[in-house]
């Protein structure tokens, strides 16, 4: 039956394509999110069924070159096709309502929904194909279809140097995995991934660590790991709002599950490869924030947060694979539980800030936070809706990222008991990166909803803001409850984490893990704590408000301490609220400042401006473009428009192509004479 209901899947996206042609844009709309919603309830059915009955296991019959095609639906596919079947149904909900403010963009539009549904459909088959060469064509499906999605905006040159380098950096990936898989399929003769553990349980444990690294770098690039992670910062800002959503919430994530499953697969020294996620994520989470902090644009400053919050998840895969490698059950449950269930909220809560940045793109027509200011008064859904985002992305309770950052925590602290010198340090290494992370998280929200939603508008052109329409916000109402939810209610998913986790336990069947059913009841005290938190909360507010609700309230400007000029120049900007974490980490981050020095008696108009640059993309990217650009440039005189010239280049080449093999051939034969003397 389940094979039926894919393939129905499959089906209904093929067709919704086939008839957009002949549909008006406001039908393509509505088509795309129908479309969507009904392949959402038909994957969303067969991974309940496969956490209610067990893995569905069934197989197409494939070709003579990638042999029988496998579909195998465990705990971890069926978990990760419900945060993508979420993601994308709000984000198609959310894209109906933001794309209308550019209907008259017909045959974009068109284009656009057509590569949304191809998104969706390829990126659930990620998760459930399990043969490599399939595999491969899947993800090329998926790079195509984002690059599309992405450079919606072509017209702008910042939109399609985005999408190109994105597309160029997709099949840098696509490589590493090609790589991979031809590896397994030369030594085996399958691209089955059953294939991929038959090999590595027979081979040396540097075998399996060389696969993986291969493996590791492929999905690294498109999770958005450091040093891999510089198409971020530039895709984010370019794609439409909901797109910037998805492609945080799940797209970044699809590399999240292939590390996952490598790892299911892989048979290896699992020590060394805990060693060496931990160390890289550590460095991913750490980075990523140092550098969101800094940031002028909203939508760049949120997709920094998302390498961030990569490098949580890579912590807890990390502490998971230690686990597996001395055997310590809490460990692989605190670890794989927690990035799993970080996974599911990073998701949840980002995917909301990048749908409010978007509606303040609109309203404002810029991501400049330096320009915004007060917008709390005209769009007071988007600025509280903003800030359940961010104080959840932040890991506060009552919300859920506390609760999977109490997973980890819970790890590393417990994982101090060990005798272990280098085992130890590797964990206090950690829980300092988790504590940087946190607390440059918080620096960083503060500034961003402060700046954004607080005090008084910076910009000079007066705006009129016309209403919230309540309709517009209800796939962010549900998604800002289900992040509330799972902050009350952890334990809710609690047997679903505990199924995924035992796949990668060592032995096969355990009943109950006792180091779960303890952070099971550390989490119920968790929620009851929370909502005991918000029941205060909401007491001491009822008290105030019938305290002061019979006073005559009266408004008054602010004191200036005598200054009569414009006030909202006296407040904070986001550079000034920063500068003090900016002058610390100016020597590490690369910040480029132009600053108008004041001179006189009657100074003119002074001005001061930060520029913020990547220096592991300059090192990696931008140093080795330049050098190959001046050593090409050195050959520009071949291209002197000539047609003398470039005659005489045909005749050339073509006096290599026959001379070249001559040569050669006339090399081996005196090769071979000097060999029988």
């Amino acid at each position: 039956m389940e094979k039926s209901f894919i393939e129905f899947f499959n089906l209904i996206g093929v067709l919704a394509i086939a008839l957009f042609p002949f549909l008006k844009t406001k039908g393509r709309g509505f088509i795309t999110l129908g479309v969507i919603t009904v392949q959402v309830i038909i994957s969303s059915f067969v991974a309940f069924s496969v956490f209610t009955n067990g893995v569905v296991l069934f197989t197409y019959p494939g070709s003579f070159v990638t042999g029988q095609i496998p579909v195998r639906i465990d705990y971890l596919s069926a978990w990760f096709m419900l945060i993508l079947n979420f993601t994308f149904l709000t984000g198609a909900w959310y894209g109906l309502h933001y794309m209308k403010k550019y209907k008259d963009q017909t045959d974009n539009l068109a284009l656009h929904a057509t590569a949304f549904i191809l998104l969706y459909t390829s990126i659930i088959d990620i998760c459930l194909f399990q043969n490599g060469l399939v595999l491969l064509v899947v993800w090329e499906i998926m790079a195509l279809s984002s690059f599309i999605t992405i450079i919606f905006e072509h017209q702008k040159k910042e939109t399609l140097k985005a999408g190109i380098n994105f597309l160029i950096q997709s099949h840098v990936c696509i490589l590493f995995l090609t790589i991979a898989f031809m590896w397994v399929k030369v030594k085996t003769g399958s691209f089955d991934f059953t294939a991929i553990t038959e090999y590595t349980s027979a081979e040396p444990a540097i075998t399996g660590i060389g696969l993986f690294l291969f493996f590791f770098f492929g999905f690294a690039i498109k999770a958005g790991f450091v040093p891999f992670h510089t198409w971020l910062p530039l895709a984010h800002p370019a794609a439409p709002a909901h797109i910037s959503g998805i492609m945080s919430g799940v797209i970044i994530k699809i590399g999240i599950y292939g590390i996952l499953r490598m790892l299911l697969l892989i048979k290896t020294d699992m020590v060394s490869l805990g060693y060496f996620i931990l160390a890289i994520s550590v460095i991913t989470g750490v980075y990523g924030v140092m550098l969101a902090i800094v940031q002028h644009n909203l939508k760049k400053l949120l997709a920094y947060h998302s390498i961030e919050n990569i490098g949580i998840i890579g912590i807890g895969i990390g502490l998971g694979c230690l686990g597996l490698g001395y055997d310590s059950q809490i460990l692989i449950v605190c670890g794989f539980a927690g990035a799993l269930l970080h996974t599911l909220n990073h998701s949840l809560f980002k995917s909301l800030l990048f749908y409010c940045a978007g509606y303040v793109y609109q309203k404002t027509h810029t991501m400049d936070i330096e320009k915004m200011g007060g917008l709390i008064k005209h769009i007071p859904r988007t600025g509280y809706l903003f800030l359940i985002g961010s104080l959840a992305i932040c890991g506060l309770p009552p919300f859920n990222g506390f609760v999977s950052e109490f997973f980890i925590y819970t790890g590393l602290f417990n994982g101090l008991q060990s005798n272990d010198f280098l085992f130890i340090m590797a964990l206090i290494f950690s829980i300092l990166g988790l504590v940087i992370i946190g607390g440059l998280a918080l620096i960083c929200f503060t500034k961003a909803f402060g700046i954004i939603f607080l005090g008084t508008s910076r910009d000079s052109e007066k705006r009129s803001f016309s209403k919230e329409k309540p309709r517009k916000f209800f796939p962010l109402y549900i998604i800002a409850i289900t992040i509330l939810i799972i902050g009350l209610f952890p334990v809710i998913l609690a047997p679903a984490l505990l199924k995924i986790t035992h796949l990668y336990m060592p032995v096969a069947v355990i009943p109950v893990a006792p180091a779960f059913t303890e952070i099971l009841g550390n989490l119920t005290s968790v929620g009851w704590y929370s909502l005991g938190f918000i029941a205060l909360t909401a007491l001491l507010y009822s008290i105030r408000h019938f305290l002061t609700s019979r006073r005559a309230h009266t408004l008054e400007p602010t004191w200036g301490c005598g200054y009569t000029g414009d006030t909202a120049k006296m407040q904070y900007t986001a550079s000034s609220f920063i500068r003090s974490y900016r002058k610390l980490a100016g020597s590490f981050l690369m910040i480029d400042k132009e600053k108008s020095e004041a001179s006189g008696l009657y100074p003119s108009y002074i001005n001061q401006e930060t520029h913020p640059g990547d220096r592991v993309e300059n090192w990696l990217i931008d140093k080795p473009l330049h050098l190959i650009r001046r050593f090409l440039n050195r050959f520009v005189f071949l291209q002197n428009g000539n047609i003398q010239a470039y005659i005489l280049y045909g005749f050339i080449f073509i006096g290599l192509v026959i001379m070249v093999p001559v040569i050669i051939e006339k090399i081996a034969v005196f090769y071979n004479f000097l060999n029988q003397l």
